[in-house]
C-alpha cells in the first residue's frame, strides 16, 4: 500500500459559520490568489485513494444511508450544485448519514456527507442546498488542504480511519498508539478551524453557486438563524459542529445583506425534496407512533401536494409498524391520483415486498421501470424483489446495467453475492461478499470470505487468480492496520 509521507490537509466538519463582508459584485467575483499549496502536499491519485478509504471507514463508525431513493436524491441535488460551481470538473460524492445530530462534513476526495438530523431541520430545499453549496466551495477552493496541514506517517487505511473519527467527533477504538503518536508528531488537531478568508470565500462562492443552480440565496441566512436559535436549547450538549462553528448574529446579518443583493423571486421546493424528507423522518425516528401522529396532523393542512406528502409519510409509518392493509390503502390512493410520481409507486411495491407478495412487487417495479427507465433507484429495488421472488438470473441481468452506479456500490455487491448464492455458485458469492465487507471497512472479514471462496469447487483459473490477488491486497492492508494500532 502507498504510504503518506507528504503533508495532509482535510476539511473536517461543516465549517460554515464565520463573519464575512458584503460582496460588491455578486455576479463577477474576483477571488484572491491565496496560493494553492495542496499540489505539493498530496497527488490526485493519493487524494482519490484516500477519499475511497475514508468513505470505507465511515461505514465502520456511522450508519451511512443505503436506501437507493435517498441516495438518488442527494446525488442529483449535489451534481446540480457541483455543475454550477466555480469548478464543475471537480469530482464529488454526496451521501446521507443516518444520524439525528445536526452535522454535515467534507472529507478527502470530494466526499460530502449530510446527517439526516440536519436534513430534517431544513424547512426548504434551498436551505439544504445552501449547506451543500458551502461545502462544495470549501472543496473547490482547496480549503481542506490550506486549513489543516499535518505530517503523517500513516498508511492510507489507518489515516482514513483516524480522519473519519476526528471528522465525526468520536473516539475510534481502532486508533492505536502508533496512530496517536503520528498525529501528535504532525500537530494534528481534533478540530479544524478554517481561516476567516476561507469562510468568506466559501460563503460568497456557495451563495453564487446556489443562485446559478436556481436555488434561493436567501436560504443561507435563514438557515443560519435557525441554527443560531437552536443552540439556546442544547445546554452543555451542543453538537460538536455547532461548538466549533458557532452561528453569530453578525454572521446572520452579513449573509442576509449579501443575499439581498440578488433579485427576489419565489423558489418552490421540489416534490422529491419533501418526499425524501418524509421518508427520512420515518426511517430515523424511533418513536413511530409519534411520527405517525405528526403526519396525520400535517395531512389536515397545507396545499393539496403537501397533504399528499403527509399521506405518503403516514403510509410509510404504517408500513414500519407492519400495518400492511393501511399502508397499501394510502399508497394505492396516491398512485391512483399521481400516476407519474415514482415514489408513490415504489412505496406501494415496498408494501407488497415486505408483505411477501413478491410477484405483485415485481410487477409494480416492472411498471415503474417502464415509466422511469433512467431511475437507477427503482432498478435496485426491482433487483431486491426479483431475488426475493427466486429469480436470481433475472436479477443478475438487471445488475449488469448497474455495475457502474457508484452511489449504490454496497447494494450492488450485496445483491451480486446473494444472486450467486441462490444460483449455487458459492465461490463467486463469497468473492462479492468479500468486496462488500471491504467496502464497509471490515478487511479481516473480507479476508475470511476470500479464503472461503478459494475452497469452493469448481474454481476456474481466472477466478482463482482474481481471488489470490485480492487476498494479497487485503492481507497487506490488514497488516498495516494492525502495525499502526
Amino acid at each position: 500500500m502507498m504510504k503518506f509521507n507528504s503533508i495532509l490537509g482535510f476539511s473536517l466538519c461543516l465549517a460554515l459559520f464565520s463573519p464575512l463582508p458584503l460582496a460588491k459584485d455578486i455576479e463577477k467575483i474576483q477571488l484572491p490568489d491565496m496560493g494553492d499549496s495542496s499540489g505539493a502536499l498530496i497527488s490526485p491519485a493519493q487524494e482519490k485513494e484516500l477519499g475511497e478509504a475514508f468513505f470505507r471507514q465511515l461505514h465502520a463508525q456511522v450508519e451511512v444511508n443505503e436506501d437507493a431513493e435517498i441516495s438518488h436524491y442527494i446525488q442529483s441535488v449535489g451534481r446540480k450544485l457541483a455543475l454550477n460551481s466555480d469548478n464543475p470538473n471537480q469530482p464529488f460524492y454526496f451521501f446521507v448519514v443516518l444520524d439525528n445530530t445536526i452535522n454535515a462534513f467534507a472529507g478527502p476526495g470530494g466526499y460530502i456527507g449530510v446527517n439526516s438530523g440536519l436534513f430534517l431541520m431544513t424547512e426548504a430545499e434551498s436551505e439544504l442546498t445552501s449547506v451543500m453549496a458551502h461545502e462544495i466551495a470549501h472543496v473547490t477552493q482547496r480549503h481542506l488542504y490550506r486549513a489543516f496541514e499535518a505530517a503523517s506517517r500513516l498508511s492510507i487505511p489507518t489515516a482514513a480511519a483516524t480522519l473519519a473519527a476526528i471528522l465525526l467527533g468520536i473516539k475510534n477504538p481502532q486508533m492505536g498508539q502508533a496512530a496517536i503518536m503520528a498525529i501528535q508528531a504532525g500537530s494534528m488537531q481534533a478540530q479544524i478551524d478554517f481561516t476567516r478568508d476561507n469562510e468568506q470565500e466559501a460563503d460568497r462562492i456557495g451563495m453564487q453557486t446556489l443562485a446559478t443552480a436556481n436555488y434561493d440565496p436567501r436560504s443561507m441566512p435563514l438557515f443560519f438563524e435557525r441554527l443560531e436559535q437552536s443552540t439556546r436549547f442544547y445546554g452543555t450538549g451542543i453538537p460538536e459542529f455547532l461548538r466549533t462553528h458557532p452561528v453569530t448574529v453578525s454572521r446572520i446579518s452579513d449573509t442576509r445583506g449579501r443575499a439581498e443583493q440578488y433579485p427576489y423571486r419565489q423558489y418552490p421546493d421540489s416534490l422529491t425534496y419533501a418526499l425524501i424528507k418524509a421518508k427520512l423522518r420515518v426511517l430515523t425516528q424511533t418513536d413511530t407512533p409519534t411520527t405517525l401522529r405528526y403526519f396525520q396532523l400535517t395531512k389536515l393542512q397545507g396545499l393539496t401536494e403537501q397533504r399528499a406528502v403527509a399521506q405518503y409519510g403516514e403510509a410509510l409509518s404504517y408500513l414500519k409498524m407492519q400495518k400492511m392493509g393501511l399502508a397499501e390503502q394510502g399508497l394505492q390512493d396516491l398512485v391512483n391520483r399521481y400516476p407519474e410520481q415514482p415514489h408513490y409507486l415504489t412505496g406501494l411495491a415496498r408494501v407488497f415486498l415486505e408483505g411477501k407478495q413478491y410477484d405483485k412487487a415485481v410487477k409494480i417495479y416492472q411498471q415503474a421501470i417502464k415509466r422511469f427507465p433512467n431511475n437507477y433507484a427503482i432498478k435496485f429495488d426491482y433487483v431486491s424483489s426479483l431475488l426475493k421472488a427466486g429469480q436470481a438470473k433475472a436479477a443478475q441481468q438487471v445488475l449488469k446495467s448497474l455495475a457502474n452506479v457508484k452511489q449504490e456500490q454496497l447494494l450492488y455487491l450485496e445483491f451480486m453475492s446473494q444472486s450467486y448464492a441462490d444460483l449455487n455458485q458459492l465461490a463467486q458469492s463469497h468473492r462479492y461478499l468479500a468486496e462488500y465487507y471491504y467496502a464497509i471497512g471490515q478487511t479481516e472479514t473480507a479476508i475470511l470470505q476470500i479464503k472461503l471462496a478459494q475452497k469452493m469447487r469448481p474454481l476456474d483459473s481466472y477466478l482463482a487468480e482474481v481471488l489470490e490477488e485480492r487476498l494479497r491486497f487485503f492481507i497487506l492492508e490488514a497488516k498495516q492496520q494492525r502495525e499502526e494500532r
